[in-house]
């Protein structure tokens, strides 16, 4: 069975490792790696690892190696084909039918890569040649070094027309091959060869294992656009390659945990050079929601980088169009508007590195972006425009197609809406991240309000975090959710934790979901109560998560105090006497006990 390399990367690319070996072998996240017993031989200490970002697993036990498709077929004892059609109908994606014509087009891909190859490497060496005297001073005013333009491949397309044409017929490449790898073109009128690039510095562009596909062009002289990219062809999809993307998937598995989505090529090398590799740009073109899913394989919620000026807030505008109808559960985005008129590039030159990471600690969640865009420059005026204001933001809600975010968004956005109500807030909207919002401890300005977004997050801590659950099960096991869904779903999480404490978020999880919970699992494990308590994604810290799950429960417990000195001093001013009074002044003494916790966590 002969099927398109690019088919097989696509469907590897669609199939979580992790998640389809878990289903067989319980697996234990060990740092950027999962252990479990190896499925293929007897073993009673775990040596079976799986590299999710690699896409393989491996047991030292007995030499057993693959990825998805070895997996399926030595644990289900399926053929090759067979384990193609399982995997692919899982994936959502339709098996190419082997035939001649598919073999050809494959042969001619393969043909097409090594044209393209050729036309990158004619670029860099004329780059250094004396005819590329300018190209390199430009690069050099930009600040870039040697190596940096050696690492990304930059080369020069000379003035002189038929340079390529020239160098790759030397190599037994003509003209058809050059207009089927997106190199040249034949002029309409004359019939002669016109090569798309000439008197440009060159950016190498490659798809995401690596391979030169196309290029980008910077303009050096007058005359046509500033930037020129390959046209769209069998090679070169504009709108679904992400300059850089292999570089950026390589940064990150060997440690980087930000992806960082800005607007050209300068931007990425210029970050590169700085020592931050994972950053990608589109081509040109704002994001498209193809670069949006290849940016979501690579890390959960990318960081987009945006001016701070009116262009900017357009950009933003437009990512939201973009973003909201495609959003699923747990991948998001994160926008960081840079000071005004600085681009990564300049803010390098001029801050440096400290510069850009301060303008990241100011990182705004799409969710609040959202209710930023929404709200406008200043709150609504009369009661018809508050009703306008609702109804957007409803309709923003009702654009995103995965159920369970459009109702996360839906409590998110109406929970800001009563917030701007409540507290009168006044002036532009606020341009730049908060920090995530702690539970108000001190007061309550909306109880049930507050109390919904703290139990979500309360639980969301307990899914990603179960070890933290352990030194407070008997408080947690007694504490009442007023969700009659979030506290059965806590005391599910308490008894399987009861029964396994060993279990990790993510075994966790699937128990959960075997019984019954996956979509209220979903629907708290999402981008909006994340946005509100950082400390409750997968990745924070534990110590993070233990002291978010502490404030939480502290906060719970005032709530009650409160509750029982209120109920206390009805009963007193109902019938006074001793009884009723000794009531009152135990609930007094709780109340505070819960105020001597609530600065003990404060100050810790």
């Amino acid at each position: 069975m002969s099927l398109p390399q690019s088919f097989l990367d696509e469907l590897r690319a669609r199939i979580g490792l992790a998640g389809l070996i878990g289903r067989r072998v319980r697996l234990q996240r060990k740092g950027r790696e999962h252990m479990g017993l190896c499925p293929f031989h007897n073993e009673k200490t775990p040596s079976f690892t799986v590299n999710e970002d690699k896409g393989f697993y491996h047991c030292f036990g007995c030499g057993a190696h693959g990825d998805a498709l070895s997996f399926v077929m030595q644990s289900e004892g399926l053929s090759f084909p067979d384990a193609v059609e399982r995997l692919a109908a899982e994936a959502g994606l339709e098996v190419p039918k082997p035939s001649p014509e598919a073999a050809a087009a494959a042969a001619r891909q393969a043909s097409l890569l090594e044209v393209v190859e050729a036309a990158a490497a004619a670029f860099e060496a004329a780059l250094s040649a004396p005819a590329g005297g300018d190209a390199r001073a430009y690069l050099e005013d930009r600040g870039l070094r040697a190596d940096t333009i050696a690492a990304f491949r930059l080369g020069y397309a000379p003035e002189s027309r038929g340079f390529l044409a020239e160098r790759l017929g030397q190599q037994g490449i003509g003209p058809e091959q050059m207009i089927e790898a997106g190199l040249a073109k034949r002029d309409e009128k004359s019939g002669l060869l016109r090569e798309y690039f000439f008197g440009r510095v060159i950016f190498p562009i490659t798809d995401r294992r690596g391979r030169v596909v196309g290029f980008g062009g910077r303009r050096m002289g007058e005359g046509g656009p500033k930037y020129l990219n390959s046209p769209d062809g069998q090679l070169f999809h504009k709108g679904q390659l992400l300059y850089n993307l292999a570089r950026a998937g390589e940064a990150l598995r060997k440690g980087e945990t930000r992806l960082l989505l800005v607007e050209g090529y300068m931007d990425v090398i210029a970050l590169a050079q700085a020592g931050i590799a994972a950053a990608v740009a589109p081509l040109g073109t704002a994001v498209t929601e193809a670069q949006l899913e290849a940016a979501w394989r690579l890390v959960d919620e990318p960081s987009l980088c945006l001016d701070g000026d009116e262009a900017g807030r357009r950009a933003a505008g437009r990512l939201v169009e973009r973003a909201l109808p495609i959003l699923k559960p747990g991948k998001s985005l994160g926008c960081v508007f840079l000071p005004e008129g600085e681009d990564p590039d300049s803010l390098l030159r001029k801050q440096g590195r400290h510069g850009l990471e301060t303008a990241f600690e100011r990182e705004l969640p799409l969710a609040e972006l959202v209710w930023q865009r929404a709200l406008g420059a200043e709150r609504p005026r009369t009661p018809e425009r508050w009703a306008a204001l609702k109804s957007l933001l409803l309709d923003e809600a009702g654009r995103i197609a995965d159920a369970s975010v459009q109702e996360s968004y839906r409590a998110f956005l109406l929970d800001r809406y009563y917030d701007a109500r409540r507290q009168g807030r006044t002036g532009p909207a606020r341009r730049s991240a908060s920090p995530p919002r702690q539970p108000s401890l001190g007061r309550k300005p909306d109880p049930d309000q507050q109390r919904q977004r703290q139990e979500r997050e309360l639980i969301a801590l307990l899914l990603n975090h179960p070890a933290q659950a352990a030194a407070r099960e008997e408080e947690l096991a007694l504490l009442d959710l007023q969700s009659s869904q979030l506290d059965r779903l806590k005391s599910a999480t308490i008894d399987c934790l009861a029964d396994r404490p060993e279990l990790d978020s993510e075994a966790l999880q699937r128990q959960l979901s075997s019984l019954g919970y996956a979509a209220l699992v979903d629907q708290v494990l999402s981008s909006a109560v994340y946005a509100l308590c950082a400390a409750a994604r997968p990745e924070a810290p534990e110590d993070q998560a233990g002291r978010m799950l502490e404030t939480l429960l502290a906060s719970f417990a005032k709530g009650r105090a409160v509750h029982a000195v209120e109920e206390a001093q009805a009963r007193l001013a109902a019938e006074p006497n001793e009884q009723n009074l000794a009531c009152l002044t135990a609930a007094k003494r709780e109340l505070d006990a819960a105020d001597r916790r609530i600065e003990a966590v404060a100050a810790a």
